[in-house]
C-alpha cells in the first residue's frame, strides 16, 4: 500500500515546456520540472462490523500544512441504505469519488429497483480506483455497510484499488495511532486468557470514540468533530455526531 503522511506526495516529472504548477530547481547546470497535482488534506476514518450491525466514523477536519482549511469538511458519505464511504487523502478526490460514486449508485438502482449490494459496490469501486492507477486517486478508502445475509461488512481499499473484507480497520493520518487500538481492543492481540467475540454496537460506538479522542491528542490533521453512520439490519441508517478536540 502507497503511504499516506502529509510530507508524501506523487511526484511525476514531466517535460520541460509545461508550465502550471511547475517548480523548477538547478544544481551543477540541470534544471528539473516537477509537477505535484497531489495534497493529503489529513483526517482519520474508521469502520467497525459486528454480528448485525456496522459504524463508518471520520473526523470532519480538512488541513493542508499546519494550517486547518476547514473544521467541517466530511470525510463520510452515506451511499445507500445498506452502505456508507470513509475516505482520507486529497479532498478535492474524495468529494468527486464521492459523487461518481452516486452517479453509479443512482443509475443501479434506477435499472433494478433496489440498491446495489454493498459486496457489489466494493467490487465496483475496486475496478474504478483500478482504472486510474496511472495518475492515481488519492484518497484510502473504508466501504461499511449490511450485506445481503444481514451481517456487518468493512472493505478497505489502497488507491489503486486493492481490496479485502475485514471487520474492523482504521486509515487516514491517525492510522498508525488507531488501528493497534482496535487491534487490541476488537482483535485480542497481544491478549491472554480472552475468548475473542464480536463486539455490541454500544461497545463499537464507544471504541471508535475512545479512538477518535486518543489520535487527536498526538495528530494535529485529526479534530473538531466525529460523524459515525449507524447501519443495523432492518433498521434506518442514523448518523451521531461527537465534539473533538478543537487545537
Amino acid at each position: 500500500m502507497l503511504g499516506h503522511t502529509p510530507s508524501q506526495h506523487f511526484n511525476p516529472v514531466i517535460p520541460a515546456g509545461a508550465s502550471a504548477g511547475m517548480s523548477e530547481a538547478t544544481a551543477s547546470g540541470i534544471r528539473q520540472h516537477r509537477f505535484d497535482p497531489y495534497d493529503n488534506n489529513g483526517g482519520s476514518i474508521l469502520a467497525i462490523a459486528g454480528e448485525d450491525f456496522c459504524i463508518v466514523a471520520a473526523d470532519t477536519r480538512q488541513s493542508t500544512g499546519y494550517h486547518i482549511n476547514s473544521r467541517y469538511a466530511p470525510k463520510a458519505f452515506k451511499l445507500n441504505e445498506t452502505a456508507a464511504i470513509a475516505s482520507s487523502g486529497f479532498y478535492g478526490d474524495i468529494t468527486n469519488l464521492n459523487k461518481r460514486l452516486q452517479m453509479q449508485l443512482r443509475l443501479y438502482k434506477s435499472n433494478h429497483q433496489k440498491d446495489m449490494p454493498v459486496t457489489a459496490l466494493a467490487q465496483m469501486l475496486s475496478g474504478m480506483l483500478y482504472q486510474n492507477r496511472f495518475f492515481p486517486i488519492y484518497s484510502f478508502n473504508i466501504v461499511g455497510g449490511i450485506d445481503e445475509q444481514g451481517r456487518g461488512a468493512v472493505f478497505h481499499f489502497d488507491v489503486v484499488g486493492s481490496f479485502q473484507r475485514e471487520w474492523y480497520r482504521a486509515d487516514g493520518t491517525g492510522q498508525a495511532l488507531m488501528q493497534p487500538f482496535l487491534d487490541n481492543q476488537l482483535g485480542f492481540k497481544n491478549q491472554q486468557n480472552v475468548e475473542p467475540k464480536l463486539p455490541t454496537l454500544e461497545r463499537a460506538i464507544g471504541l471508535a470514540r475512545d479512538a477518535f479522542n486518543s489520535t487527536t491528542e498526538r495528530d494535529i490533521y485529526t479534530g473538531d468533530q466525529l460523524e459515525i453512520f449507524i447501519f443495523q439490519a432492518g433498521c434506518p441508517v442514523r448518523v451521531e455526531t461527537f465534539p473533538l478536540k478543537k487545537d
